[in-house]
């Protein structure tokens, strides 16, 4: 062996042993924050200032959970290999005599982020429509329940890794009334973001992937892109046709760094618009089986058209409103545009709009 092949070699043998070393040190970082999380003991003194960690953590039973749908590597999730998170809940289900405060919890789990970050897409409809933002998974559990989670709640928004299959909980308990909630039992679907707490749905056993199916005529670079109206369906049936803005419902102005995942920045400025939550409201009966299954389709004039939930648009707990913005001195990507202030990317601020589609999955 010449001096020169020994050492590449040698060099190749660093190489490999410093990527090991860097894995291992991963797995460790994950093991530890897993740990740290299960293991960590009640602060019953307040020692910290640290609310989230004044009482008992349980473990929570947790069943077998599978990923299917449109992904080419289906197949049960190995928790063992993500890491945990925690998010902190409010929990309110709906009642008949108004909505019913349930507990207040610190939840521990996995991040349907996590869970889903390497199933490779497999998009039934990749041949007419490509990006990714018509997605959304249908979270099923034993006893037949099943709530619709958008590919925009998952992986666009502001703050990553808030909706997690919880397998740990927490009291958060009132340091005067020392109300103890009733704790559940099994594991289950948290929404961390949601007012109304209804897709916490428990005992969650299957995860599909899915695109939304539409008839839409997709056509590419069309310009001008442009639509003078906007189409409102309800389940299939034309409810209303705007050609501007209802005046009855007030503006907002939101203030953003306009950002796109493809060319960077666009804008520091402003929009302006009506929020669509108060334009849905009174118009769509505000139901478990909304909160739950309720889907909204988004659609420009050549076809781009995003997927937002029910519970995205009118149920968050986080004023991070979704607003319809009209300008009618646009006469390119105009008239009708959508500025979801809950996303980081720009992907979804859909412009060019006709119609705007809602069912319940």
């Amino acid at each position: 062996m010449t001096k020169t092949v020994y050492f590449l070699a040698v060099i190749v043998m660093l190489l490999i042993g410093f990527s090991c070393a860097n894995k291992n040190e991963s797995t460790k970082n994950a093991e530890s924050l897993s740990t740290r999380i299960s293991e960590k003991e009640a602060d019953t003194v307040d020692a910290t200032n640290d609310f989230y960690d004044n009482a008992e953590t349980y473990p929570l039973q947790l069943n077998k959970l599978e990923v299917v749908g449109e992904i080419t590597n289906p197949g049960e999730i190995n928790f063992s290999e993500l890491p945990l998170h925690s998010v902190i809940v409010k929990e309110t289900v709906l009642g008949e005599d108004g909505n019913t405060f349930t507990g207040a919890f610190r939840y521990d789990g996995y991040s349907l982020y996590d869970i889903l970050n390497e199933r490779h897409l497999d998009k039934k409809n990749a041949n007419d429509f490509k990006p990714i933002i018509d997605l959304f998974v249908e979270i099923e559990n034993d006893k037949g329940e099943k709530v619709v989670v958008s590919w925009g709640e998952i992986f666009y928004p502001n703050h990553l890794h808030e909706i997690i299959i919880a397998t740990k909980v927490m009291r958060i308990v009132p340091s005067k009334t020392n109300e103890l909630w009733e704790l559940p039992v099994n594991n289950k679907l948290v929404v961390s973001s949601d007012l109304i707490t209804e897709r916490n749905i428990s005992s969650p056993t299957k995860i599909t992937v899915k695109s939304y199916d539409i008839d839409l005529e997709v056509e590419k670079g069309k310009d001008p892109l442009f639509s003078p109206m906007v189409d409102i369906y309800l389940e299939n049936k034309k409810f209303e046709t705007l050609s501007k803005n209802p005046t009855s419902i007030p503006e907002q102005s939101l203030h953003t760094i306009f950002y796109g995942r493809g060319r960077g920045i666009h804008s520091t400025q402003p929009f302006t618009g009506i929020s669509l939550k108060n334009y849905f409201e009174g118009k769509i009966p505000q139901t478990q089986k909304a909160m739950r299954e309720g889907i909204f389709v988004v659609a420009a004039d050549d076809g781009y058209r995003g997927v937002f939930t029910y519970s995205e648009l009118c149920n968050r707990n986080d004023q991070a409103e979704v607003l319809l913005l009209c300008r009618p001195d646009v006469e390119t990507d105009g008239i009708f545009r959508l500025f979801p202030s809950c996303d980081f990317f720009s992907d979804r601020a859909i412009k060019g709009i006709n119609a705007i589609h809602y069912s319940e999955n």
